[in-house]
């Protein structure tokens, strides 16, 4: 089944399902990272509900593109489900395929190998399958402007800056997701065999069962999910962001470059697909921009593609959906146009990869990407039409307040 339609018929159902959920609280935010810090909840605050969103019925005839995704199913990639959704793609005269993966599939390799049209996946990581294998492929989109990477202990087991990682038991999912910790202590001048990489699985049951010592954990995701935990030290009440010290890598020299859409460098000399990436990320951007204004909608949205029948999704609810979309905006939409690479950030995400050595001395990258690493051409086209429109293509995100909820309900 064409996996476009196989997610899109699932979207109804399940955001309809979701309205059967009853309402939630609202938490206030901090200045300093703008993520909502939770009033104590008990177990029994209401789960979340999300407005049920009826998606479009694809139409035959446009041109075939797919686009692989760097995960499962979820908000993360909220602004492409909308896209989706509601008929963006199809406007723009394309037969759109969302091709969700898992961690046994590299997509950027799985792009050049001709598996998908675009593809979705952090910088570094493709820095370094570009240096390692020679893959050509192109940046056209910087959909995220932040690092959402955090590291996380429990409050006041010492590891509440980079230089506590020595001697500490210091978890990561591994699949290049680890070397913002490597790129940050090189930053700190700390050698990264004075720490124990410990890998841990796609949740927090590592550092909740005391396996390791600070968890890998994304603002949207895995940070969510200790807060949606029962605290044992408080019966019938959850974990909250006070139970926990966070380093934010957006906060130190070790932050990189993440989710950019990506194609074949070969294949953008040609006109016609020229023509054809422009008109894609048009609706991407459209997606996004909904995505900013509806984040409700988007998480129904995202919620529906996570569950729809034959989907293989991360755990989490419709609240754990809402969540993510509230914090994923907030790595978007960070003040300049949508997805253009803001040159700081690619140079010191590039600084970065060159620094960064592994426990086993290995590095990322040993020398400068070529300058086809990235080109907003076409994306640049894309939001300079939407503009024209009177889209408000530009912009910074105003964070939602959101209340866990036990086990993202």
């Amino acid at each position: 089944m064409n996996q476009h339609k196989h997610l899109a018929g699932g979207l109804a159902t399940a955001a309809i399902a979701a309205l059967l959920l009853a309402g939630c609280a609202a938490p206030s935010a901090p200045a300093d990272t703008g993520t909502p810090v939770p009033d104590t909840p008990t177990l029994d605050t209401a789960a979340t509900v999300l407005p049920a969103v009826e998606c479009v019925e694809p139409k035959p005839g446009g041109t075939p593109v797919s686009l692989m995704l760097q995960w499962l199913p979820q908000a993360q990639f909220s602004g492409y489900f909308v896209a989706d959704c509601l008929g963006y793609f199809d406007e723009a005269g394309l037969d759109m395929t969302i091709i969700p993966t898992g961690g046994d599939v590299v997509p950027q390799q799985a792009l050049f190998d001709g598996e998908a049209t675009y593809a979705v996946a952090w910088v570094p990581k493709v820095l370094g399958t570009m240096e390692g294998t020679g893959i050509e492929v192109t940046n056209i989109a910087q959909v995220f402007q932040a690092s959402g990477t955090t590291q996380v202990s429990f409050k006041g087991d010492g590891i509440d800056t980079v230089a506590g990682f020595e001697g500490r038991r210091i978890g990561s999912w591994g699949f290049g997701n680890e070397w913002e910790i490597f790129a940050a202590m090189a930053a700190e001048g700390l050698d990264a065999s004075s720490v124990s990489i410990t890998t841990q699985d796609f949740s927090m049951n590592a550092l909740l069962d005391g396996d390791i010592d600070a968890g890998q954990a994304m603002t949207y995701n895995e940070l969510a999910a200790l807060l949606e935990v029962e605290n044992p030290d408080r019966p019938g009440t959850l974990y909250t962001l006070d139970d926990f010290d966070i380093i934010y890598y957006e906060d130190t020299e070790g932050a990189m470059l993440q989710d950019a859409i990506w194609a074949r460098t070969a294949d953008l000399s040609d006109p016609a697909f020229q023509d054809t990436t422009t008109a894609f990320l048009e609706a991407v951007a459209k997606g996004w921009i909904y995505a900013r204004d509806n984040v409700k909608e988007a998480a129904s949205i995202s919620y529906a593609a996570a569950t729809a029948p034959g989907v293989t999704a991360y755990p989490g609810g419709p609240g754990h959906q809402l969540w993510q979309a509230n914090e994923v905006n907030k790595l978007v939409w960070t003040g300049g146009p949508f997805g253009i690479v803001d040159e700081g950030a690619w140079a010191r995400t590039v600084a970065g990869s060159l620094a960064a050595v592994n426990q086993d001395g290995q590095r990322l990258i040993t020398r400068e990407p070529p300058s086809t690493a990235y080109d907003m051409t076409y994306l640049q086209r894309a939001i300079d039409k939407l503009s024209s429109e009177g889209v408000a293509v530009s912009g910074s995100y105003t964070p939602m307040d959101v209340m866990p909820t036990l086990g993202g309900m």
